[in-house]
């Protein structure tokens, strides 16, 4: 019988009153967006995704292996945080089947980085990796364009 594990992950940031900010989601950079708050790149989707790898294969979450007291992940690329989470999954004998995301925003729209974030974030992974968007419909802080938040549900199986 194959052993599986389900990992969710969530994040949420607000958005960056910094104009020099760059807004980076599953490790594309949405060029005219205003960026999101965090001591990394504050990448939503890969930090979502990495929460839920770690959290399937019982290593903790991404506050436990990169965290923001740490000057060493000032500014980090995301995508190079969830390759780490997915080599030490992989060293635990567990290996990703497929991921889906759903990212919560009301601005800038997603569909036309759908594709090339798919692809970034797969290339990491070596798995599928779905991307949806939802809208917030005005309720809250995300609705009021406050910030964006991501869930990420990851399938693992014994390697």
């Amino acid at each position: 019988m194959t052993e599986l594990r389900v990992g969710q992950g969530f994040d949420v940031h607000p958005f960056s009153t910094d104009p020099a900010r760059p807004l980076i989601l599953g490790g594309v950079v949405f060029e005219g967006a205003s960026g999101l708050v965090g001591h990394s790149d504050a990448d939503a989707v890969a930090h979502a995704i990495t929460d839920a790898v770690l959290g399937a294969a019982g290593l903790g979450d991404i506050g436990e292996h990169f965290p923001d007291t740490d000057p060493t992940w000032k500014g980090a690329d995301s995508l190079k945080l969830l390759a780490a989470a997915v080599e030490l999954v992989h060293s635990h004998g567990w290996r990703i089947t497929n991921i889906d995301t759903t990212v919560v925003l009301e601005a800038p729209k997603l569909v036309p980085y759908k594709a090339q974030m798919k692809e970034r974030l797969e290339a990491v992974v070596s798995a599928p990796v779905s991307v949806k968007a939802k809208r917030a419909e005005g309720l809250g802080a995300l609705g009021r364009r406050e910030g964006i938040a991501c869930f990420a549900v990851v399938l693992l199986e014994r390697a």
